[in-house]
């Protein structure tokens, strides 16, 4: 499915909304609430993790970004423990938290704490990762995780000189060994990224142009669950083991996580006998610093950049304004179900990095610095 953008607000019976077109929500609609209301108001922030360097970069971000508007913040990791996040959010509300901003482990286990915070008026915006199974999420921020899906499959495809620079199909090369790897099944984004790469990929996959030895082409058999990277090198251990004999050569993998990336590439040099100069095309996303420095050195071939600046910027602005009562800006309000409503989005865009424009997007953006990636 395509990520469709919000056209025109829909007409109701309230006068005040009359003309309300454009893309998304019409932001600074006024409630009950009022601005004084929100000064000082504790924020909880509920992260998933502190394995991931992109997790602890967007804890600190929003926190420093919503102290700097005058909140209070209770930033809290999870270490991939969903009691722990219960329980951290559970004591966030005891505190007092006003608002909270979730990036949930597993976007279904929330459902009864989600209700206390109902009950005690405060407003979630799920973060990055959608909340399942519950009305009590008000606001979801994200990017647009089909696209990321397209954009990993077609980085796999340039690197394979499948697709030239400018998209374009090259014709007559192949066929192609490649391996296929997806997120988290509790991760509701890992079958976004799934659907997105393998829409793009299912004309060459049938076409016979990719070709999968291991015969593991359904996301439950490529699913990694919580995104571990010893996992993802185990699994592409016993596919190398099983299905690579007598000199067969691999020569792409898709993989959706750049953490990911590292358990896969660790494989192929440890039981693939690839060298890493030599390394079958492999994608990834985030770019985390240690993925740059393996794109520069030439061994990881591919990561999506999302900027979580932006997406913190774009959490701090929601939080804010419900805290002042009024409404959030949207972009999205038909994509993102969570099997009892559908949650208003902002999705931000993502871009593809690899050797060639590394520079361009993270370094002369700010993201990194130089000696970062060094």
């Amino acid at each position: 499915m395509r990520i469709k953008k919000l056209l025109g607000a829909v007409a109701v019976v309230l006068a005040v909304t009359v003309g309300a077109t454009g893309c998304g929500s019409r932001p600074g609609a006024a409630t009950n609430s009022s601005s004084a209301d929100a000064a000082g108001a504790l924020v909880g922030i509920s992260m998933p993790t502190q394995t991931s360097e992109r997790w602890i970069a967007d804890g600190k971000n929003v926190s420093e970004s919503l102290t700097k508007l005058g909140y209070k913040t209770d930033l809290q990791y999870a270490n991939d423990d969903i009691p722990t996040q219960v329980s951290q959010i559970e004591n966030m509300l005891t505190k007092g938290a006003k608002s909270l901003i979730i990036a949930a482990i597993d976007g279904t286990t929330l459902t009864d704490v989600l209700a206390k915070a109902k009950e005690q008026n405060v407003k979630v915006i799920a973060y990055d990762r959608l909340i399942n199974g519950t009305p009590n999420v008000d606001y979801y921020t994200t990017f647009d995780n089909y696209e990321v899906g397209v954009q990993q499959a077609t980085s796999l495809l340039t690197g394979l000189g499948l697709v030239d620079a400018s998209g374009k199909k090259v014709e007559g090369k192949g066929p192609f060994n490649v391996e296929l790897f997806a997120g988290s099944p509790d991760d509701n984004n890992a079958n976004f990224f799934w659907t997105g790469a393998m829409d793009t990929l299912k004309p060459y996959l049938d076409a016979g142009t990719l070709k999968v030895p291991s015969g593991q082409t359904k996301f439950e058999q490529a699913a990694i669950l919580r995104w571990q990277a010893a996992t993802a090198q185990k699994r592409m251990e016993d596919i190398l083991t099983a299905a690579y004999g007598s000199g067969k050569k691999l020569d792409g993998v898709l993989s959706p996580y750049d953490g990911l990336s590292i358990g896969i590439i660790s494989a192929l040099t440890s039981t693939g006998g690839y060298s890493k100069g030599a390394l079958p095309v492999v994608t990834g996303q985030d770019a985390e610093k240690g993925s740059v420095k393996s794109i520069v050195a030439g061994e990881q071939y591919s990561t999506i950049f999302k900027d979580t600046r932006k997406l913190g910027e774009q959490a701090v602005k929601m939080v804010d304004a419900v805290l002042k009562g009024q409404q959030p800006e949207t972009n999205d309000t038909e994509t993102y179900n969570n099997k009892v409503k559908v949650v208003p989005a902002f999705l931000l865009k993502s871009v593809i990095v690899t050797k060639d424009n590394y520079k361009q997007e993270l370094i002369d953006s700010g993201y990194y610095t130089d000696a970062d990636i060094k």
